[in-house]
């Protein structure tokens, strides 16, 4: 294959002399380049082959661009036609190309150009490569607008960086427009990773105030970090607030609401959670009904677990297999050998009955 030639100059730069990608090419190379459209201009399908067919053993992206520049001057629509085309194939040089474009006074980039790129690279978590984009994008004079200091406080939670997420959020603020709930929701995550979850509900009370109501996802991070840290208040606070918000609580919601009950030692209030669920209509997952007996389990109350199974049975339910494990993982710790088969036989009857049923 013959691509881009590089020959030295006088002065000791390098320069190039633009080649056609030759013969020997391979099966993924010819199969590549056969996908591109007919409509494609010379100017671009002559980019697109030495693309496809780069390698940094022959050139570097940025003197094969140059070359392209200088040999075929394209205008913007060639570059983002090549842009197109690269992301379509999910091209791994895609943001390589794009970011060296911005540069380049033929692309005539604008503050859209560098949202598009900052938000490619935080989708790929490349924090370096986003910060060096925004470092060219202010020193050619834009200036940062919500979606891209949104991006960054994105990308700064998920590396663990509290303190500059928090300078983001305030930099942000200083825009003078109404902050969405994508920014607040960037925030609050960042608070929930960094283990504050009190800080994050804070925000997510500023947003009640502007009847602003944050995603579906928000809400159940904030209520899975309660939960699992078995603040029993702080979960209640956030399931009411879900509701408030018109979002309807599904089997998972109630779950992370019955085992905040259950990590913090109110086993009742984890069973009116349960009773809460099914007054709602909806159909306790097994996962649930697990949680609740695990709730008795830490309190050490079999009876009143054997009354939930009990009523659970009256009604109808049938455990699963991790209310099964969970009941029994409790008998053998109590040394209840025979509870143990009695529960793990009827078990498999059940569940032999329900797929013969199904069937």
């Amino acid at each position: 294959m013959e691509e881009t030639e590089m020959a030295d100059s006088k002065d000791g730069l390098s320069t190039f002399k633009w080649v056609e990608v030759g013969p020997h090419l391979t099966e993924a190379q010819k199969e590549a380049i056969s996908q591109l459209s007919p409509k494609m201009t010379k100017r671009c399908k002559a980019l697109m082959k030495q693309l496809i067919c780069f390698s940094t053993l022959q050139a570097s992206l940025s003197e094969l661009l140059g070359a392209w520049v200088k040999i075929m001057k394209p205008r913007r629509a060639d570059w983002l036609v090549v842009l197109k085309q690269l992301k379509l194939m999910d091209h791994p040089l895609y943001l390589e190309v794009a970011s060296l474009a911005l540069v380049e006074d033929s692309f005539e980039a604008n503050i859209r150009d560098y949202t598009k790129i900052i938000h490619g690279h935080g989708k790929r978590n490349q924090l370096k490569d986003a910060e060096k984009t925004l470092a060219t994008m202010r020193s050619r004079g834009f200036i940062c607008d919500q979606v891209i200091l949104t991006t960054f406080i994105h990308m700064y939670s998920k590396a663990g960086n509290l303190e500059l997420a928090e300078e983001t959020f305030e930099e942000l603020k200083l825009l003078g427009e109404p902050l969405d709930k994508r920014s607040y929701g960037s925030m609050i995550m960042a608070y929930i990773r960094a283990g504050m979850p009190e800080q994050g509900e804070v925000l997510l009370r500023e947003m009640d105030a502007q009847e602003i109501y944050a995603g579906r996802e928000v809400y159940k991070a904030l209520l899975r970090a309660y939960s699992l840290d078995g603040d029993a208040e702080g979960a209640q606070r956030v399931f009411d607030a879900i509701q408030l918000a018109a979002i309807s609580p599904d089997h998972k919601f109630c779950g992370l609401l019955i085992n905040a009950y259950g990590v913090s030692g109110q086993s009742e209030k984890a069973r009116a959670a349960f009773e809460n669920m099914r007054r709602a209509g909806l159909t306790p997952s097994d996962k649930c009904i697990a949680l609740v007996i695990s709730a008795y389990e830490r309190e050490n109350k079999l009876q009143k677990a054997l009354e939930f199974l009990i009523v659970l049975e009256r009604d109808g339910i049938i455990i699963g297999k991790e209310a099964s494990e969970t009941l029994v993982g409790w008998f053998k710790n109590l040394g209840v050998v025979k509870e143990v088969d009695t529960v793990l036989r009827e078990f498999s009857v059940k569940e032999a009955n329900s797929e013969f049923q199904a069937t």
